[in-house]
């Protein structure tokens, strides 16, 4: 087993066929077919099922999928620290979900340290791969939030994680429109008031998505929904079909993007706490201190 054979399971599990993988990886079927073969051979399991209809991971496969992408995940860590020839840049990273706030922050520390090479990464991206990136040391710091509806579930994973977890801001729930919608100029509403118009939520894309959801409201049973990972692409479903999306009230319209939406207080409250996370006994680079430096200039708790 090594890690090339690991990164093709991966790109296989991601793929339709094994020919739509093959071509991926830039080489032929039957290399990778016998690539496979052999690593289901030394392992003594099946990954996947090949049929008339194409491939699907075995339940063994599923299983050891998730070690498989740890793995790599920390080899490409090691690669981008050891191997990659970056003429001594200087290299920090950031994961969040969707926050302008995490954003500047980051912005902020560049600012005010102004390193002269650097290979800076920020990943704005899903509740799951935040917490990975920082489990893993991808990332040396995420943001991150949690409502009432999932408040258990997200603590248990911090723990799993070992992850520290520093609360930052609350902030109740809104709904957010575009400005010509007709409930526009109202200062507060119910959740019940949008059952005709469709909710754009931001799709998590796996099988745990109602309890990582990043918005309020989660075990709400909307009539309408419409999943988005791009926030471009939200705004103008919103703008369009006249539909909502669930938030923290935090806009800010130097946004270009968000520019022409409209925070509306709901009745209903399912308050998010938003905050940072970090690996425990990890140290934090100068950047990821700096960074945290600026996270709390917003701590309200």
């Amino acid at each position: 087993m090594n890690i090339t054979q690991l990164k093709y399971v991966l790109r296989i599990a991601a793929s339709s066929s094994m020919r739509e993988a093959s071509t991926k990886l830039y080489i032929s079927q039957p290399a990778l077919s016998s690539s496979i073969r052999e690593l289901e051979d030394e392992l003594g399991i099946l990954i996947f099922e090949r049929t008339n209809k194409g491939i699907s991971l075995t339940d063994d496969g599923r299983e050891f999928l998730t070690y498989a992408k740890k793995a790599v995940g920390q080899y490409d860590i090691l690669e981008d620290r050891y191997l990659s020839h970056n003429g001594g840049k200087e290299k920090f990273s950031v994961s969040t979900q969707h926050y302008n706030f995490a954003i500047k922050a980051f912005t902020s520390v560049i600012k005010k340290m102004k390193p002269e090479k650097y290979v800076f990464s920020v990943h704005e991206t899903k509740t799951k791969d935040v917490l990975d990136d920082v489990g893993t040391l991808k990332s040396e710091v995420g943001i991150i939030s949690f409502s009432g509806s999932n408040e258990s579930l997200i603590k248990k994973l911090f723990r799993d994680y070992q992850l520290n977890f520093t609360p930052l801001m609350k902030r109740d729930t809104y709904v957010y429109v575009w400005k010509n919608h007709k409930f526009a100029k109202r200062k507060e509403i119910s959740i019940d008031e949008m059952r005709e118009y469709p909710c754009v939520s931001f799709d998590q894309s796996n099988n745990d998505s109602f309890y990582l959801t990043e918005e309020a409201m989660a075990d709400y049973s909307f009539d309408k929904m419409i999943k988005s990972d791009d926030r471009a692409t939200t705004m103008e479903i919103i703008a369009e079909l006249g539909g909502y999306s669930v938030g923290s009230g935090m806009l800010s319209q130097k946004d270009s993007i968000l520019q022409g939406l409209v925070a509306i207080k709901m009745k209903e409250e399912d308050p998010l706490t938003i905050g940072c996370i970090t690996r425990n006994g990890s140290s934090l680079s100068s950047y990821g201190k700096e960074y945290i430096k600026e996270l709390l200039k917003y701590k309200e708790l």
